[in-house]
């Protein structure tokens, strides 16, 4: 059975794209964490690409180098439209501008929701959309990039004393709100909820679609 590594050091998206494989009957792929591959740890490459699909390859390409294994990689997301399109590829490190940094990943979250926020103070909420979006990549050690998908989850963010809300989710989502009404944000929603919706869960529909009818 062949294996595909699922090249993130994020668990949720481990877990997230485990499931949405499952719901998809993608037969005869096994999923497994960099964790669970010998001869880590793994470093992490640098996110130096300018788009989404760039880092995304970036990061595929330097695992299935490292690993010598079929790796699966993400890159995503929030797009603000009031921001001129910001975090975009910033979005994990948007607090430091970018730039890696020692605080957790809870630290972090927080940090750049409330970066979001500030600089979204005073803009309506008719004028707070937003989007997340994500694409997959997967990379052959030898053969380089075999498929690319995409997904986009659109939303507004929600204005200060209304967000953050929601323990079901991690970066964003406690910020995110869904429509057509806007009454939850995305980390309200179920995990099933979010799979079968989800930017993530849109580009992880695409490639499991894709490895049902690929040679690998």
């Amino acid at each position: 059975m062949p294996e595909i590594v699922v090249a993130t050091g994020n668990p949720h998206k481990v877990e997230e794209i485990r499931a949405i494989f499952a719901r998809e009957r993608v037969e005869g792929v096994r999923l497994v964490g960099l964790d669970e591959v010998p001869g880590g740890p793994f470093g992490e490459p640098e996110e130096t690409g300018k788009t989404f699909e760039d880092n995304a390859t970036i990061k595929a390409m330097t695992y299935a180098k490292a690993t010598g294994r079929l790796c699966l990689a993400d890159d995503s997301g929030l797009e603000v439209d009031a921001l001129g399109g910001r975090p975009g590829v910033i979005s994990s490190h948007y607090c430091t501008d970018g730039y890696a940094s020692e605080l957790s990943r809870e630290d972090r979250d927080r940090r750049n929701n409330e970066r979001v926020l500030r600089e979204l103070d005073g803009v309506v909420f008719g004028r707070r959309a937003a989007r997340f979006v994500c694409v997959m990549v997967l990379a052959h050690p030898a053969r380089g990039r075999l498929k690319t998908t995409r997904g986009v989850f659109e939303g507004r963010i929600g204005e200060p004393g209304e967000v953050p809300r929601g323990a079901n989710g991690f970066g964003y989502d406690p910020l995110f709100l869904l429509p057509p009404d806007f009454a939850r944000t995305s980390a309200e929603m179920t995990a099933d909820e979010k799979n079968a919706k989800s930017h993530r869960g849109a580009a992880a529909k695409a490639m499991a679609a894709w490895l049902r009818g690929a040679k690998l």
